[in-house]
């Protein structure tokens, strides 16, 4: 019997990952696609997608809201998203007085941190995978493996990102190679049982 196994992923990391090294090309991503990929043997449970809701930009809000309606009629239950937020701060530079508006995103690491210490504590899994390279998950990945000792973690950076102090802790970790990415997208229109969902034009791989 294949090993369970429950996929966490960073949106926040992978998105800037996935737009550094090819900007807006390799956002349609199939998140369960590419998590069966890279674990082959392994069966996904559930790939849980830790995000935030994007603010005072229409445009990206219609595409990040039609990104995660394709995953759900694409999955279901099989994808779980989890909100986070954004905090606006009021940033000034010394030397010019100029102020602007910073937005940082809250709240994924801790959901991250709580939903794999839970699902390790209740064994819902046999093998986990973390898409993101953020060191403030070292307690949570350390804290699940001390609940449960034969619990496989792995670590899948995206690309252009990368923790050392992750692959000290990990027993596995590398990096998601851009031809797994190509061969996992959605297709162009996503249809539900409702409504069907077509890729931004942005979003064309081909472009």
């Amino acid at each position: 019997m294949a090993n369970r196994l429950i996929v966490y992923v960073d949106g926040f990391n992978l998105y800037h990952g996935l737009h550094d090294a090819a900007r807006c090309r390799w956002l349609w991503l199939d998140l369960v696609e590419l998590a069966a990929s890279l674990r082959p043997r392994s069966t996904v449970e559930v790939v849980r997608y830790y995000t935030a809701p994007v603010l005072d930009q229409p445009g990206a809000q219609r595409r990040q809201q039609t990104y995660l309606d394709a995953l759900s009629a694409q999955h279901g239950p099989r994808i779980e998203v989890v909100q986070g937020r954004y905090q606006s701060k009021t940033k000034s530079c010394r030397k010019c007085g100029s102020r602007w508006i910073e937005r940082e995103e809250k709240e994924t690491d801790v959901n991250i941190a709580v939903g794999l210490v839970s699902d390790a504590a209740l064994d819902r899994m046999d093998d986990a995978l973390v898409i993101s390279a953020d060191s403030d998950l070292g307690p949570a990945i350390r804290t699940a493996r001390e609940l449960q000792p034969a619990l496989f973690v792995a670590a899948a950076f995206p690309p252009k990102r990368f923790s050392a102090e992750l692959k000290a802790l990990m027993p596995a970790s590398f990096h998601i190679s851009h031809s797994k990415i190509r061969s996992s997208f959605l297709p162009p229109l996503v249809r539900g049982k409702t409504h069907s969902f077509a890729r931004p034009t942005k979003w064309d791989p081909g472009r």
